[in-house]
């Protein structure tokens, strides 16, 4: 969907495991800092689009969880809508809150997303994610493991599927196997991914992670389901992010100049597709491409969704960032480093900042503003005008349920 918004402020706060607060205090930190960043007061707020996916398993805090958040920083009257889109919660916000200021219905809203997946029960935790699936299939996310090695003609043993583990690291894992038969992707590749989201990482001071790994350690690290060691996959975290957006109306009157504009956000879910259609991920791209006159070879900077390290390499090629099956050639010549052809994830990515949810889809918009604005510092991305976000979540069949792909230009 063509879209015409602009990015007036932004706030995050630094992923991590924040046992000691409230969900709506981690929303309200990072409001705080947008409207802040915006030069914006509580009451120019006109709506609310609130991301959450997890509250109500780990929490228990259902319904009315942006009005919870909201009203405690003494916000009310406007409308608040809250979104649950699995992972792509916050990027599902964003989407919305884009459209309504494009149609101009709004001048000045608020997308947010925020989450909290420490707990003392780690079963809270990890049913958080296990209920991202259709449930009423009688085999539920086991099903979706099996479809996918079964279609390999691979054995399935369905009685470790998810032990100690989150459901979608076996997801992922039955993809990876499914790369590296089609196109010879090996687990050293997958560790290339995290030591390089590791190294971007370091230099971000809101990463929930800051340590450098290089490719041994990570191959070297604990196993969590073959080919996947702990670094490879993204962690849980706590954490909120939040993003103020202006109608070109409302910018001009605020005097804003060398303005990140959102071009272009599309929305899609999955579908039992043939063998010849596109994944949801590359028909959401190819959408917001059309709608943004532009394509992949345009872009500067790409924040995606590396939930593991696999899920970088087969984003590359669904996205167009190269052709299918050279996406291990893409991290071997380090075109997807910062000072490469098109840095990736130069935040860290899910693997590094942090996957608390609710949050992911904000904290990428955070972080490509900023690359747009060109206040990177020792990670900036040098003369980013394009950059795309991409976030996905759920899963249904074999595919993501949902998916929004979001691209951002700095207009001078």
């Amino acid at each position: 969907m063509r879209m015409n918004a602009i990015v007036a402020g932004i706030g995050m706060v630094r992923f991590g495991k924040h046992l000691d607060r409230t969900l709506k205090s981690l929303a309200a930190e990072a409001i705080e800092m947008a409207l802040r960043d915006a030069g914006l007061e509580k009451q120019h707020l006109q709506a609310a689009w609130m991301g959450n996916a997890a509250a109500g398993v780990v929490t228990g805090q259902e319904m009315i969880r942006g009005e919870v958040a909201l009203r405690s920083m003494g916000i009310g009257k406007i409308p608040v809508i809250n979104v649950e889109n699995a992972c792509a919660s916050s990027s599902t916000a964003f989407q919305q809150a884009c459209a309504l200021v494009t149609a101009g219905a709004y001048d000045v809203v608020l997308a947010c997303g925020s989450e909290k997946l420490f707990h003392q029960d780690k079963a809270r935790s990890l049913g958080a994610f296990s209920s991202a699936v259709d449930i009423e299939d009688p085999d539920g996310a086991v099903n979706v493991v099996k479809r996918i090695t079964l279609g390999m003609g691979q054995a399935f043993d369905a009685a470790n599927v998810g032990v100690g583990r989150s459901i979608f690291m076996d997801i992922y894992a039955a993809l990876a196997k499914k790369h590296m038969k089609q196109y010879g992707s090996t687990q050293a590749h997958f560790a290339m991914v995290t030591a390089k989201n590791s190294f971007h990482g370091s230099m971000n001071p809101r990463a929930q992670y800051q340590e450098r790994l290089t490719v041994e350690q990570v191959m070297a690290a604990r196993a969590i389901i073959d080919p996947l060691t702990l670094p490879m996959c993204s962690p849980i975290g706590d954490g909120a992010a939040a993003v103020i957006l202006v109608s070109e109306r409302k910018a001009r009157e605020m005097g804003l100049r060398k303005t990140v504009h959102v071009v272009a956000s599309a929305l899609a879910t999955g579908w039992d597709y043939t063998q010849a259609d596109d994944s949801v991920g590359a028909w959401a791209a190819k959408q917001a491409y059309e709608a943004a006159g532009m394509g992949p070879g345009d872009l500067s900077c790409v924040e995606l969704h590396d939930a593991s390290a696999p899920s970088e390499i087969s984003a590359y090629e669904y996205l167009g960032l190269c052709a299918p099956g050279e996406g291990p050639r893409l991290i071997e010549d380090r075109e997807t480093y910062l000072g490469g052809r098109i840095p990736v994830n130069v935040s860290g990515g899910l693997l590094r900042k942090g996957h608390p949810i609710g949050a992911t889809g904000c904290a990428q918009i955070v972080e490509l503003t900023e690359q747009l604005r060109g206040v990177s510092g020792a990670r900036q991305v040098q003369g980013a005008r394009w950059a795309l976000a991409h976030n996905g979540g759920g899963a249904i069949g074999t595919d993501a349920a949902a998916t929004v792909v979001s691209i951002l230009q700095r207009r001078d």
